[in-house]
């Protein structure tokens, strides 16, 4: 019996009673009573009617909209005739149970404005400048509109936000904190595409009271402000605690990269542990360094032409005239592939991403340097030992981030004292055991293991950095580290 026929029969049983259906435009209320009162039982067949009517229609409705927006339950039901053909495509008894994802309960505050912000640098000048920005507009009270990331500096990579990160999770991770969204209210939205809108940077190395008495006002006056340069413009210390613990939570919780970046590091780093072990040696080698060095220790002719070019090549760089000697005694070196020639015959078991992955695993990646970092960062964060050449961003953000993972091993070099040495050795004056006792006795205290961050007043630039030790977040160990140089 189809719907249409029980609906009829029901129609035509309570007409036998003398009734009109429901949901006929000329039904009575007051007959409806009134005859209710003289006939009782009828009275009772009526409710059972119009509730199977009722009933019946709605499950009808549901059903046939169930490929749009009925509920799951209802799509999950197999038809007769598909059943037969997919029973074999699919056993539920298999299927793993994922729990429900339990968002934070949405922050609830008077907006105060929005704010936009254009990152500048590499990716983990970004990546910092983005844990400030959020810890910035959660203390204003203000929404964030999902970051921009720089595409015009140096490294020129065309990616966006949401190529690099997790935006969705990036959003809906801090809801407790700060209104993100990833794009203006149309309105607002109009007036910055017509030129209206206030754009500065701010003050380096500020501390939040900076922002609630320079940068809130604006925000109130103009409704949006845009802030670009965003690299260190937030102060290492003397914040408050809850500042501090929430730069970390967007650091190490909320900036998750998107899965491709996330699968491809975990292949690399399955194909690295399948060989025991392993070391990351950070050699930062790109041409904006190599060229403000100004170290040509051992380059040829072309070599230190090249490097001269690039430097004068971007005017914002103030260092023009460099004492090649005293930055090598700095500890700073070029030349690439050469220089490594002697590293892989000492290490026959050195590789690159390029000899562990093929070509079409890394096509994706071809010129958006950006993504690069990224598949870089995460498995840098899973050797068993980091020692980077140069303590530049990466460097610093990954040296924090390991320490927050329980203070991994990360061997941060003395350069200085280092060339000092090799000179020592070159020259015949340290022996080989001499030379070796003495890196590992200058090396010691710099695994990564618990301490102190330096605190300089008035000299932020020469105090350690928050994001290479967030002693804020970290537990300390109960036991000190080994060092196993």
């Amino acid at each position: 019996m189809n719907g249409i026929d029980m609906k009829n029969r029901i129609g035509i049983r309570i007409k036998e009673m003398g009734w009109k259906t429901i949901g006929n435009g000329n039904n009575k209320i007051e007959k409806i009573k009134a005859n209710a009162k003289k006939y009782p039982k009828v009275k009772i067949w009526i409710i059972r009617g119009t509730t199977m009517v009722l009933l019946w229609t709605c499950l009808v409705q549901l059903t046939a909209l169930g490929d749009t927006w009925g509920p799951r339950v209802l799509k999950g039901w197999p038809s007769s005739s598909s059943f037969t053909k997919d029973s074999h495509s699919l056993d539920v008894k298999l299927l793993p149970s994922v729990p429900a994802k339990v968002l934070p309960p949405k922050r609830v505050y008077q907006n105060n404005g929005y704010l936009m912000v254009s990152c500048n640098g590499g990716l983990n000048q970004m990546r910092s400048a983005i844990c400030d920005m959020v810890a910035i507009a959660r203390f204003l009270n203000v929404t964030l509109i999902v970051p921009e990331l720089d595409k015009t500096s140096f490294w020129a990579d065309p990616s966006e936000f949401e190529d690099i990160f997790d935006v969705n999770h990036f959003i809906t991770s801090l809801r407790d904190e700060v209104r993100i969204l990833k794009q203006l209210p149309p309105r607002l939205q109009k007036r910055v595409e017509l030129g209206f809108v206030h754009t500065m940077p701010p003050v380096s190395w500020s501390d939040i009271s900076y922002y609630h008495n320079q940068i809130l006002p604006l925000i109130k006056k103009f409704k949006v402000v845009h802030l670009n340069r965003t690299d260190a413009r937030l102060a290492n210390n003397g914040q408050p605690l809850d500042l501090q613990k929430l730069r970390c939570r967007v650091n190490f919780n909320a900036l998750r990269f998107t899965p491709q970046i996330e699968y491809l590091s975990r292949r690399v780093v399955h194909l690295l542990r399948q060989k025991g072990p392993f070391l990351v040696l950070h050699l930062r080698y790109e041409m904006d360094m190599l060229a403000f060095s100004g170290c040509t220790q051992g380059c040829n002719l072309d070599e230190v032409e090249e490097l001269t070019r690039m430097r004068y090549a971007y005017p914002w760089w103030k260092e023009k005239i460099i004492n090649s000697e005293l930055k090598r005694k700095d500890g700073e070196i070029y030349g690439g592939h050469r220089r490594l020639a002697g590293l892989q015959a000492a290490f026959p078991k050195l590789v690159r991403k390029e000899t562990l992955l093929g070509a079409d695993d890394l096509q994706f990646f071809q010129n958006h340097s950006s993504q690069m970092a990224a598949l870089d960062y995460l498995v840098s964060l899973e050797s068993d030992i980091f020692i980077p050449t140069y303590d530049g961003n990466m460097a610093k953000v990954v040296e924090g981030h390991r320490r927050y993972l329980g203070f991994k091993k990360t061997i941060l070099l003395n350069r200085k004292l280092i060339v000092e040495l090799i000179d020592q050795y070159t020259n015949g004056a340290l022996g080989w055991d001499e030379f070796s006792s003495a890196i590992k006795d200058a090396h010691a205290a710099r695994m990564g293991s618990p301490k102190k961050r330096v605190v300089i007043p008035d000299r932020p630039k020469e105090e350690d950095y928050f994001y290479a030790n967030p002693e804020e977040c970290l537990k300390p160990l109960e036991t000190e580290p080994l060092n196993i140089l």
